[in-house]
């Protein structure tokens, strides 16, 4: 298989990884932790071992390795639930794999895992591609630096697929190893947006995914969304053009929403040249997508203002984003108005729980994972600090620092 030796090639990396993965425990001296669940502790140390968090606020076990975390803000790693981490531009700048080799994909994959790694994101869910799988495996085994991969693998995309075939195709995703079922229940907002599978069609594949333990995620714009909620299905990506009563609905009924403020359009935007004229990425595609910001950031508002509404933290990063996933925190902020602290438990406690993972990633707390991030400044005073990360633990191994440590 492609990755296997591309870790096989990438040995000497893997070997440095190995020398974090130590039994000893690490402490990690702080002043101001946010928590993830919407706190911030003061002064404690954190103490881990084994890829856990073991302990917090009791003193250091002799012969533990410190890192002294004082002058930053600490914070559990960051959840992003929508990325498409495969996806890069070629040798020739366009975002297509047409021309190169697989192990040219296999690179820029990998490149896509460690930039995403280094900003801070200790877990993605990508929505999803078949390359997902062995960048999810290779993560997972540590033979290649990344995040913690979840992917659905196929997406369901084919309209004319009977209620039974969409049971079906849920089936083999499940058997091929998928953690989630993606289904597009709307056009691109390219083409306008609208519903493209039927209430029977929708209610066929979420309850299908249900039955199969999966959760289903769908991308869904104008009369989808309604549809795709009433259907039961997990989470409601991006959701443009979505009324009041649709958020509402969403609320009453527990349905995650992954909304997008700006980060994605604008990567697009930005990398035109890199899209214009491969498939639905037309002219008239970008001015769709430009006439979509004031309505996301509208939208987005409206969301904050729905009582027990969901909201998560999603980027959609594309190739161009990738290791920019943290922008999107600035522009929920600044253009839509959302507070801090919201916009950091999104990305941490609330990710996690969308993803079925609460219990054990997205918190400072005995007994979780130890994915922990440190950044130069507080994003509670000034949301760009979000760019400045320094310190970076995936399951207890120290992945980044620009930290002196004893």
């Amino acid at each position: 298989m492609l990755f296997p030796r591309i870790a096989i090639m990438l040995a000497a990396i893997a070997a440095a990884l190995s020398a974090f993965a130590q039994e000893q425990p690490v402490v990690l001296r702080t002043s101001t932790v946010i928590d993830g669940t919407g706190h911030v502790l003061h002064d404690p140390t954190i103490v881990v071992q084994n890829a856990k968090i073991v302990g917090i606020g009791q003193e250091a076990p002799a012969g533990a390795r410190v890192y002294d975390l004082r002058r930053w803000t600490v914070l559990p790693g960051w959840v992003d639930t929508h990325v498409h981490i495969t996806w890069h531009f070629n040798a020739e700048g366009r975002a297509e794999t047409r021309g190169e080799t697989p192990q040219q994909s296999a690179y820029a994959a990998a490149g896509n895992a460690w930039a995403t790694l280094m900003s801070g994101f200790t877990t993605v869910q990508s929505l999803g591609a078949p390359d997902d799988k062995p960048l999810r495996e290779a993560t997972a085994a540590s033979q290649l630096p990344g995040p913690r991969i979840l992917t659905a693998l196929r997406p369901i995309s084919d309209g004319k697929l009977t209620p039974d075939q969409l049971r079906a195709w849920v089936d083999e995703q499940k058997k091929n190893g998928a953690d989630v079922i993606k289904i597009f229940a709307s056009r691109s907002i390219r083409e306008g947006g609208g519903q493209t599978l039927t209430d029977e069609q929708l209610a066929a594949a979420c309850g299908e995914a249900k039955a199969q333990g999966l959760r289903s995620v769908v991308h869904a714009y104008k009369t989808a969304i309604r549809s795709a909620v009433l259907a039961g299905c997990t989470t409601i990506e991006h959701g443009t053009f979505a009324t009041d009563d649709d958020l509402k609905l969403m609320a009453e009924r527990g349905t995650w929403f992954d909304p997008q403020v700006r980060l994605v359009i604008q990567n697009y935007l930005d990398h035109k040249q890199n899209y214009l004229g491969i498939g639905n990425y037309t002219e008239e595609g970008f001015k769709q997508m430009q006439e979509a910001l004031p309505l996301n950031a509208d939208l987005f508002r409206r969301a904050l203002k729905t009582p027990g509404l969901k909201i998560i933290f999603g980027t959609d990063a594309v190739a161009g984003a990738h290791g920019h996933n943290a922008e999107e925190f600035i522009y929920r902020v600044k253009d839509a108005g959302e507070p801090p602290m919201h916009t950091m438990t999104a990305a941490t406690s609330l990710a996690a729980e969308s993803l079925g993972l609460g219990d054990r990633i997205g918190r400072i707390a005995p007994g979780y994972d130890a994915d922990i991030i440190a950044l130069d400044g507080s994003p509670l005073d000034d949301i760009t600090a979000v760019r400045r990360v320094v310190f970076v633990m995936k399951g207890g191994k120290v992945m980044k620092n620009e930290v002196p440590g004893r």
